[in-house]
């Protein structure tokens, strides 16, 4: 499948968490989509979301469950109010061709949700009148996708479980990211950036241009650093690294501060070549423990990789909103009257004459658009 060829459009969930099932929250995804909002207004949730549908595209549902909670906390207010919940995303490509997803969840017993309904809507040839829809049948546990009976199916669960959801918030002493990794987990990064070491062996063996580009930032943020030092010992890799200021000794993980490891987590993910890249990266509040210049390197990198995926940011930071377009920008606010997650798309042209003036973080901090705790 080329890069690019085909694209997530949009999302549309009722009824997760605190989204209400009356009134579905409907994301419009670009390639850069910058998800704006204060704590409690549901950007975690959209997150979650992805997360769950990676479960789902790997068989594990139940097994996300059992880790996430019961059905009170994934259905909006519990079963009793919401029994049901329901999502659908749509995928399109420049032929004006599409393939929509859409599944529903409902409570069953032992505090467990099933997989009540499944269907793929799909056209191939854009002067057809009627798109062709098919159930699938699964065994109410897990997807029917995960089967890949038919190509429709595999294409389908393809495209959905390449949308691929990283957390660096944890930078502690025995963060994933600062543990050793086996050599054969390197194919591609995992979503706490578990295998940081040696996917960057593998980077530096076989994408020598990548590699590079991502030791270059690295060192334009970290200033002591020099380069990494990445030698196998038996099956595991641990991340090492060379100071600027003395030779020949080696440092370990634990010597990078909470911002530097974060940073070149973030730097691997977007720096990384399109080959290995997933088609869309979703990732938490990557703002987390970054200087201000850092942010700035941070916002070139997701305009890098935007080139071959679609990138999707939760974040609270000015640093990050400045350095987008507000059509880049889907403000994600808690409606008090519905009770429950809503999303404002911005417009740069109906914010023209105010951005003739301040910055969008200045706007946010004026309340123009939204986006501040109520």
């Amino acid at each position: 499948m080329k890069r690019k060829t085909w694209r997530l459009s949009r999302i549309k969930i009722r009824g997760y968490k605190s989204i209400p099932f009356t009134y579905p929250l409907v994301l419009d995804i670009g390639d850069i989509n910058i998800l704006l909002g204060a704590n409690g207004s549901g950007k975690s949730n959209i997150i979650s979301f992805f997360k769950m549908l990676g479960y789902m595209m790997t068989g594990r549902l139940q097994e996300w469950i059992a880790r996430t909670g019961t059905n009170d906390s994934i259905l909006y207010y519990g079963p009793k109010v919401t029994p049901t919940m329901s999502a659908s995303l749509r995928f399109d490509d420049p032929e004006k061709t599409y393939d929509i997803y859409s599944f529903s969840l409902t409570a069953a017993a032992g505090n467990r949700v099933v997989i009540t309904s499944e269907e793929i809507e799909w056209q191939r040839y854009s002067d057809e009148k009627r798109p062709v829809s098919i159930p699938l049948r699964g065994d109410f546990h897990e997807s029917a996708l995960v089967r890949n009976i038919r190509r429709i199916e595999q294409t389908v669960g393809y495209m959905v479980g390449a949308c691929k959801v990283y957390q660096f918030s944890d930078s502690s002493a025995t963060a994933p990211m600062r543990r050793p990794s086996t050599v054969e987990s390197a194919h591609y990064l995992q979503s706490e950036a578990n295998n940081l070491a040696s996917f960057l062996y593998y980077l530096r063996k076989n994408y020598r241009a990548s590699y590079e580009r991502i030791t270059s930032y690295v060192r334009d943020v970290v200033p002591q650093f020099r380069e990494f030092y990445l030698e196998p010992e038996g099956r595991y890799i641990s991340l090492k690294w060379e100071d600027t200021s003395i030779n020949d000794y080696i440092l370990t993980a634990d010597q990078f501060s909470d911002g530097s490891i974060r940073f070149i987590a973030l730097a691997t993910l977007l720096l990384q070549p399109p080959e290995t890249m997933p088609f869309v990266i979703i990732i938490d509040e990557p703002e987390l423990g970054l200087h201000p210049y850092a942010i700035d390197q941070l916002n070139e990198m997701i305009r890098d990789a935007s080139r071959h995926a679609q990138i999707i940011i939760a974040t609270q930071s000015p640093g990050i909103i400045d350095g987008f377009d507000p059509d880049d920008v889907t403000v994600i606010e808690r409606d008090v009257e519905i009770e429950g997650t809503v999303a404002n798309h911005l417009s740069a042209e109906e914010l023209q004459e105010w951005l003739n003036e301040y910055s969008m973080s200045e706007l946010w901090g004026k309340n123009v658009f939204g986006g501040r705790p109520r």
